[in-house]
């Protein structure tokens, strides 16, 4: 069985799909535990889940 490559773009779309939801549900969940609104709680998601899918710094290449 030959390796497949990680940095495939359907790879790194499906990545990303699984981060922004565990982003999202991590978001609505501490902002309904502090009791905000409903607006409150997506904002907050969609915050969580952009800091998860774009703050992650990216490796360098071992030399």
């Amino acid at each position: 069985m030959e390796p497949y490559s990680r940095d495939c773009p359907l790879c790194r779309i499906m990545r990303s799909l699984a981060f922004s939801g565990i982003g999202m549900g991590g978001g609505i969940g501490i902002a309904y535990l502090f009791g905000a609104s409903k607006e409150d709680m997506i904002l907050t998601g969609i915050f969580v889940a952009a800091v998860l899918v774009f703050g992650r710094k990216r490796q360098q290449p071992r030399e």
